[in-house]
């Protein structure tokens, strides 16, 4: 059993190479992305800005020139940058400050292989996303994440062959374990449908009938699911976890016995957690701590070589801290308005860091009007305030499922000091309506400043020397079948054995 998932609780889920380099880290428990949707949860974490200040509205967001990136400023502090995978980018600023870029998401799609409606099912899409669960058809060697694996080490081979004495900076970015929720069948048999844990957060609480709740199941199409297809999803998500853990410990294995790691930090993380069924929902734009709550790890060298004490730190940290952070333990500068704070003391130290409130934002109506929230934390504590509607807050240590809201339930005195000082806080950081008005002239303008003229909808190309951009997934939507299940060639070539068996 893993201690270590995506998931808030923990899962029985075999997550090895994952839970080894935990061991030999600095582990942040209470980790937290500033919005639970793919694109904004980037964009925050590249510029070290919190979503509002980023630009980081929605799926599709353009990544802002003008603002200062965490591989730009390593880039010139003199390290060789590199982005391999997904990165989800709307506009035409896909480098977001790399030097290189071989492989990914290049034209602004998402990456997700096979994740796509086809043209002959009938259902809606996120009906496709549960119907799809199952395993892999496709050859494990084309996936994104094998290709992102195999490219990295090539990446820091070439770099060192070529240039031995400059520092690197590499971002692998894997698809899985978002949907589609697709694994090779040995991963799929290890969690059976019918033995699997159930959703630890339940279908109920005080929060369950919300309005911001109700809507984004409704509109995922979520309520309708019955028992046994929430489960069959789980072992999907749990399968594609440990197979994403498994191409993970083979690359860290590779590059380890290469020596590329002997002077490298190890970073963990993802941009926003998954429901996973918990609180009758799935996907993520939820408040909840399975949308939001994120891992991350920092393994240092010193760890891993037993110099350093490894440290679980349960004070809660956003992903806007990494900029700051890895800028320090690689001695570049770095802007002095950025959201994020150095954690470098607590990584290399494990002193837990100041406590102060994180946040984790939804900026656009998308499931109807007064849907944005701000969710602050600090200590035990989580409140979540709404553009309208109620507010809520949580005890994360008395009731980590998040199933009693202690506005509605009543409150001792160290809770409503708790609500009193995260109320002000949001009260004071966010402006729904002045937000409003920012995201549509933001938006706006980049679109019509930075557009990408070379859209495609499937993700994945290459970036060859010469900077042209080759598609890279054909054989998932425009493949060439060359035999009928090779019943022809086997055909063919069978009898000729057994003419040339007659003769003899």
């Amino acid at each position: 059993m893993s201690r270590f998932s995506e998931m808030p609780f923990g899962e029985p889920v075999q997550t090895p190479s994952l839970d080894r380099l935990a061991e030999r880290s600095a582990e942040f428990m209470n980790a937290y992305c500033q919005m639970p949707l793919c694109t904004p949860s980037r964009l925050c974490l590249l510029t070290g800005r919190e979503a509002r200040r980023a630009g980081a509205w929605t799926n599709g967001s353009t990544l802002d020139p003008e603002l200062t990136t965490l591989p730009q400023c390593l880039g010139e502090a003199g390290y060789a940058t590199c982005l391999v995978g997904k990165m989800h980018l709307g506009g035409c600023n896909q480098m977001a400050g790399f030097r290189d870029r071989p492989y990914g998401d290049l034209t602004g799609g998402t990456g997700h292989q096979g994740q796509e409606k086809p043209d002959w099912y009938e259902g809606s899409r996120f009906r496709w996303r549960i119907d799809n669960v199952g395993a892999l058809e496709a050859p494990e060697s084309v996936l994104q994440e094998h290709v992102v694996a195999q490219e990295t080490i090539a990446w820091v081979r070439e770099q060192r062959y070529r240039d031995p004495e400059t520092p690197w900076f590499l971002c692998a970015s894997f698809s899985r374990p978002h949907f589609p929720l697709t694994a090779p069948k040995r991963w799929l048999d290890e969690y059976p449908p019918e033995k699997i844990t159930l959703p630890k957060a339940p279908a109920a609480g005080d929060s369950f009938h919300h309005p911001s709740c109700e809507r984004l199941r409704k509109e995922f199409e979520v309520d309708a699911l019955t028992q046994e297809e929430t489960m069959r999803m789980r072992s999907g998500y749990f399968a594609c976890v440990s197979y994403l853990d498994e191409i993970l410990g083979d690359l860290l294995d590779r590059l380890e016995r290469s020596g590329d790691l002997d002077n490298t930090v190890i970073v963990y993380t993802s941009d926003h957690g998954e429901l996973a069924g918990e609180h009758g929902g799935w996907w993520k734009h939820s408040f909840h701590e399975a949308s939001i709550r994120v891992p991350l790890i920092l393994s240092m060298p010193s760890h891993r070589k037993g110099g350093k004490k490894s440290a679980r730190l349960e004070t809660p940290v956003s992903l806007v801290d990494l900029f700051p952070t890895l800028c320090r333990l690689a001695g570049a500068a770095y802007p002095s308005d950025l959201d994020g704070r150095d954690l470098s003391e607590s990584v290399l130290e494990g002193v837990e860091p100041e406590s102060k409130p994180v946040v984790s934002d939804n900026l656009v109506p998308r499931w109807g009007a007064g849907a944005e929230f701000r969710m602050a934390r600090e200590g035990r504590y989580k409140y979540v305030r709404f553009r309208s509607g109620s507010e809520l807050l949580f005890d994360l240590s008395g009731d980590p499922e998040e199933q009693k809201d202690l506005i509605l339930r009543g409150m001792d005195e160290a809770a409503e000091s708790a609500l009193g000082k995260l109320r002000h806080f949001v009260e004071t950081t966010m402006d729904f309506d002045a937000v409003e008005r920012e995201r549509v002239e933001w938006s706006h303008r980049l679109v019509e400043e930075y557009p990408l003229s070379n859209h495609n909808s499937h993700g994945n190309h290459y970036r060859m020397p010469d900077g042209s951009i080759v598609y890279a997934d054909g054989c998932f939507y425009s493949p060439d079948v060359i035999a009928d299940g090779m019943r022809d060639i086997v055909g063919d070539l069978e009898a000729r054995t057994r003419d040339s068996a007659a003769k003899v």
